[in-house]
């Protein structure tokens, strides 16, 4: 017998505009994460724009700063609050937070991050204009696993976008931005129906 379909929740993490997270709130409410909805957003910064698109769009949010606590200290109270709301995958989008290893082994293989970047080349800060720097022909954008190593837990999906003659970090980075919505949506997507078969880890 197929099991019956179930609804994941999600919840997402920013720090800023929350761009890849209106995308993400768009694809769950218009059916193209049809297995997943947005349950909450939370952000480290209370003055993230991306907070007021939530709001907008019926989600819960929650600020939850550091406010001088240890790193361990400030993701205890996210990890509290994603289990009482019973989350099981967290997407970050632009959170400018590096994870404690305890809240990855608290959600291990149920945190997918965004960058932009073709990983595993240029992790980290600036991606673009590394990529620049060192005069990539090729740049794009990988949706992977979060682990403890930086940018570099398993990678879902990735799409690549052309270095065009005359780029600027800007430029750059706005192509690779219209990519990314529509690239995580679909990684989102795609890692929720294979948790759904059981191909994944169970969610």
């Amino acid at each position: 017998m197929t099991p019956a379909a179930r609804t994941f929740r999600l919840a997402i993490l920013i720090s800023g505009r929350g761009s890849n997270m209106a995308a993400l709130i768009d694809a769950a409410q218009s059916g193209k994460i049809p297995q997943g909805e947005v349950a909450l957003v939370i952000s480290d910064q209370p003055s993230a724009p991306g907070l007021q698109k939530a709001y907008e769009c019926g989600i819960e949010t929650l600020v939850i700063e550091r406010r001088g606590r240890s790193r361990e200290e400030h993701d205890q109270e996210v990890t509290a609050a994603l289990r009482a709301r019973q989350v099981d995958l967290v997407c970050l989008a632009g959170y400018m937070r590096i994870l404690s290893s305890q809240f990855i082994e608290a959600y291990r293989g149920r945190i997918l991050n965004i960058h932009p970047s073709l990983l595993p080349s240029f992790p980290g800060l600036e991606a673009q204009r590394q990529a620049l720097d060192h005069g990539a022909k090729t740049a794009g954008c990988t949706v992977h696993l979060v682990d403890e190593t930086l940018d570099g837990g398993p990678i879902i999906a990735q799409r690549s976008v052309p270095v065009l003659e005359g780029d600027t970090v800007e430029t750059l980075s706005q192509r690779i931005l219209e990519q990314e919505h529509e690239l995580y949506p679909a990684a989102v997507a795609s890692v929720l129906a294979r948790a759904q078969s059981g191909q994944a880890v169970n969610l």
